[in-house]
């Protein structure tokens, strides 16, 4: 989650990319930096500083830039610490180029080993600096390519030596020599890229996190949001994904990556500032559910090696001993966060093999509470000044436990009490039907179980890499998810909009994933729903069932797990018991799952995954069915009646 503002135009650049900034600072905060260029200069100029953004407005005070093009960036670490030398931009061996880069490069390891068996030397253990050196690579071997082919014209064909031509000039422009770089790249990415040997030119490139683009007077702006230059431009061009566009100051180009034209049309923007940030989503609940892939890898960048399966929550503020030595765990949270509350329960009990109870955080003073020294409180809320959460974490507390908060906002109330922290990384969530909150949650409490897990020895090396990686595939299977199954949760909310009540049916960790998708349905649509545990069908809800009653039933499996596949035998009785009473189904399962498709009205398929992994696959169908029913209702999607994003009294 980064900031990036870029200008090319006639005005002094800085103040342009520091005011852009400061109005995309809650994307990244803990470094920034901005590269500034003069034509005639030899290199940009740089400065970068760890820290809040007033500190790099510091460093500029005291080592002031001048310019008339340039790039800046506020950072959210990922890989690297938040120091100055890890802070965005990021420059190539020779300092004529520069890059800042929001998202990952998943292969950067890859290419840092082939970039440095080429000769190039890296300073920073960011996986950006790579796409710095990597560009100057394919520039430096145009170059070499046409001084060695000019050479056989003359002389014979040489062999090629990589370490000719030192004083080599780029034979490509910048945007060629981009292009190559992009599909040389695994991850998800957006790119601001500057060469000092080609002034007045900004390179943007997106695959995966938003870049926006802004047409003014004989200036023009790059940003990774529509608030950071929307005080300079209305006439904005949202970039797709494997776009580029060329900015210079005889205009805008776009092309896709492999080098074709397209056309750049701007669209005149007239919300104001809190629209702004819908980024031309009609709702912010459905932005926020697209956002997902990003929240979530947001949430795990920095946090997990590959390479060895470690989990590093040092921001957590526990020693390993304080891990190693509790007895159970008590977890308090409200509303959807109670909801993540009970997965995270399954999680941490599955794979660290400690006892975990849940409370909803209203209620847990009231229950008179156990004292145990050794366990271990955890709290989760989106906003960090939730007033039941704060007073069950006060309890704990007095009860003598150390505290964990997993909490969206940096410095929220619920942090400064707590012993340590893991933040979300979800950004602002707008709308009051939280969605990427709750998904970045179970994702952060996934971190906690495996980081648990192997405090305590519970996994072995193999198993953590293999959690590890299934991890980080899932954002990717979601926003494959989301463009497949978008449409078929519209036309589903064509036919059930009219129901006057719901029931959503799960087993295990997939209940309260029922119990999530109940809430986004009545919190929004104003629908009755009710969450269940499946196998309690018979012992009432039975009585409900008739030809008018829509019936969500998560009805998903792990094949490669004993245990998913005995639970999917027992939620295949319950759908028959639902079907022979003449019940509505609609089934959550996994591609492929042949038998479920056989028994029901309607099939949504999501991607196949490890069984604690399948909530985050799950629940983005059914956050889409409640919206586009409430929009089919015409309900306040983002501000439903009665409700608010933050409950701050009891």
């Amino acid at each position: 989650m980064c900031g990036i503002v870029g200008y090319v135009g006639s005005k002094e650049v800085v103040p342009v990319i520091l005011e852009g900034l400061r109005r995309l600072e809650y994307r990244g905060y803990d470094s920034a930096g901005i590269a500034v260029g003069t034509e005639g200069q030899a290199t940009l100029s740089v400065r970068r500083a760890p820290g809040k953004l007033r500190n790099i407005e510091q460093v500029l005070r005291d080592h002031p830039l001048h310019g008339t093009y340039g790039i800046g960036h506020t950072r959210w670490a990922t890989h690297g610490r938040p120091t100055e030398e890890n802070a965005h931009p990021h420059r190539d061996c020779t300092g004529r180029i520069v890059v800042v880069h929001n998202g990952i490069v998943e292969n950067y390891l890859e290419l840092k080993r082939e970039l440095t068996a080429q000769g190039h030397v890296f300073v920073t253990e960011t996986d950006t600096e790579i796409i710095a050196h990597l560009i100057e690579q394919i520039q430096k071997e145009s170059s070499l390519q046409k001084e060695s082919s000019a050479h056989s014209e003359t002389a014979g064909a040489p062999s090629f030596d990589r370490s000719v031509g030192q004083g080599w000039v780029p034979t490509i422009p910048l945007e060629a020599a981009v292009r190559q770089a992009v599909k040389r790249l695994t991850g998800a990415f957006a790119l601001g890229v500057l060469s000092s040997l080609e002034p007045d030119k900004i390179i943007a490139a997106r695959f995966g996190p938003p870049v926006v683009l802004g047409i003014g007077e004989g200036e023009y702006f790059v940003a990774s949001d529509v608030p950071g230059i929307l005080h300079h431009t209305r006439n904005i061009v949202f970039l797709n994904d494997g776009e580029m566009a060329i900015l210079t100051l005889g205009g805008v180009q776009i092309t896709d990556f492999e080098g074709k034209s397209l056309p750049v049309k701007p669209q005149r923007i007239l919300w104001d500032p809190i629209q702004a940030e819908k980024g031309g989503y009609k709702h912010f609940m459905l932005k926020e559910i697209w956002e997902q892939p990003r929240a979530i890898r947001d949430t795990t960048l920095g946090r997990i090696s590959l390479d060895s399966g470690q989990v590093f929550l040092a921001e957590m503020g526990l020693k390993p001993e304080d891990l190693a030595q509790a007895t159970s765990i008590n977890i308090a949270a409200c509303g959807t966060s109670w909801h993540a509350a009970l997965a995270g329960k399954y999680i941490i009990e599955r794979l660290a093999r400690l006892p975990v109870e849940v409370d909803y955080a209203s209620e847990y003073r009231y229950r008179g509470p156990i004292a145990d020294p050794n366990a271990l409180g955890l709290l989760i809320t989106q906003s960090g000044e939730t007033a039941d959460t704060l007073a069950a974490q006060r309890e704990m507390i007095a009860l003598g436990s150390k505290t964990v908060a997993i909490c969206n906002v940096v410095g929220a109330m619920i942090t400064r009490d707590a012993s340590g922290t893991i933040y979300t990384h979800a950004g602002p969530e707008i709308g009051v039907a939280s969605t990427k909150a709750f998904t970045s949650q179970i994702t952060a409490l996934f971190l906690f179980a495996l980081h648990l897990a192997q405090v305590r020895g519970q996994l072995t090396t193999a198993e953590s890499m293999a959690l590890v990686e299934e991890l980080s595939r899932i954002p990717t299977k979601i926003e494959e998810m989301l463009k497949r199954i978008s449409a078929q949760c519209e036309e589903l909310a064509r036919s059930f909009s009219h129901a006057r009540d719901f029931l959503y049916l799960g087993r295990g960790i997939h209940f309260p994933i029922a119990l999530e998708g109940a809430l986004k349905l009545k919190e929004i649509s104003y629908i009755h729903a009710e969450g269940y545990p499946a196998g309690e069908m018979k012992h009432g809800p039975n009585a409900l069932i008739d030809e008018t009653l829509p019936v969500v039933v998560l009805a998903t499996q792990d094949h490669t797990d004993s245990g998913s596949r005995l639970r999917y035998e027992k939620t295949l009785s319950n759908v028959q018991e639902v079907t022979a009473r003449s019940g509505r189904v609609i089934a959550i399962a996994v591609e492929g799952q042949e038998d479920i498709a056989q028994l029901v009205e309607h099939v949504i398929s999501i991607p196949k995954a490890p069984e604690l992994l399948l909530p985050l696959l799950e629940i983005v169908p059914l956050q889409l069915l409640a919206y586009h029913i409430a929009v089919r209702r015409g309900c306040d999607v983002d501000q439903p009646r009665n409700l608010a994003k933050s409950v701050t009294v009891e």
